[in-house]
């Protein structure tokens, strides 16, 4: 049987003070698998009460975000007018194409409690032609989303088609994304059909052709290799991939093509040209003289 394990990769992880992000990708092992240019995985976590997730008002280019939560609440708004509490087995996705302003809070009734986190955030880089598209936002309900079962395991198809079924969520380009959750002694096939794959092990146990699955590093599949996931005691995994998009420059929180279109676009932020949040324009992220987390090539 052949190996259908093409490299792991470890990924840095950011103390946030209540939280921890780990961050698969972007690294120098991997760039980007399929059009996923991002991959962030958060919590579990609980925030002190009257405490929250407060991301003040930012901007993107160039790409699309994809929120997904196991645990917890987030309220994202953006220059669109758009305002949306995602909970649980929901999908934000915010599409940025030539520039959009966003930011993600904690719900008031969640900071009350004591915030909940844990999730998933990853980016998708726009391919050539649709990078400069109109922004856009959509959440698509937990229930629109179609599930696959295998015996006592499912599958939750977050975008893309998977296992002859198709998620509503929009993409701009050959996507998979899915949140597999394995039964004890259960087992989840993996679509082969798309260039490129990789899976994460959230929570529990699983492995890749009797190969055991380290928690939260990104696992990427050989082109093409047909596997099987699998889980002594039960377990919760991660599928991402789809057709790559090419050479991407990132910076910050833009990523394009084009060097001259984020520089233009940092000179955009940096001068207050890009439009405000309503409701939420008070504060916003100043452009950092050298980010801290992604710049690349």
């Amino acid at each position: 049987m052949t190996d259908p394990i093409l490299k792991t990769v470890t990924p840095v992880s950011h103390d946030l003070g209540a939280f921890t992000v780990h961050r698969a990708v972007p690294q120098q092992a991997c760039r980007s698998v399929g059009p996923f240019v991002f991959v962030d995985e958060f919590g579990p976590s609980t925030l002190d009460i009257g405490t929250g997730m407060d991301v003040r008002p930012h901007p993107h280019i160039g790409l699309s975000t994809v929120t997904y939560l196991l645990e917890g609440a987030i309220e994202h708004r953006d220059l669109l007018g758009s305002r949306q509490v995602i909970t649980p087995g929901a999908v934000n996705l915010m599409t940025a194409g030539r520039g959009i302003v966003h930011s993600e809070r904690s719900p008031a009734d969640e900071r009350a409690a004591g915030p909940r986190l844990f999730g998933t955030q990853t980016w998708l880089a726009l391919p050539d032609g649709q990078e400069n598209i109109d922004p856009a936002f959509e959440s698509i309900a937990s229930k629109d989303l179609p599930i696959v079962a295998d015996g006592g395991s499912q599958a939750r198809i977050i975008m893309g088609t998977l296992w002859g079924e198709t998620a509503p969520t929009t993409c701009h380009i050959e996507t998979i994304n899915a949140d597999i959750e394995l039964a004890p002694d259960g087992k989840m096939p993996v679509d082969a059909d798309v260039a490129e794959r990789a899976v994460m092990l959230l929570a529990g146990d699983a492995s890749i052709d009797g190969i055991a699955l380290d928690p939260l590093k990104l696992v990427v599949l050989r082109p093409g290799a047909a596997a099987v996931l699998s889980s002594r005691d039960g377990g919760r995994v991660f599928l991402l991939g789809g057709e790559p998009v090419g050479k991407r420059h990132v910076w910050w929180n833009f990523v394009h093509s084009s060097r001259d279109r984020i520089e233009q676009a940092k000179e955009d932020w940096r001068d207050g040209k890009f439009p405000r949040v309503p409701g939420d324009e008070a504060e916003y992220i100043p452009l950092p003289d050298r980010p801290k987390t992604v710049s690349y090539p």
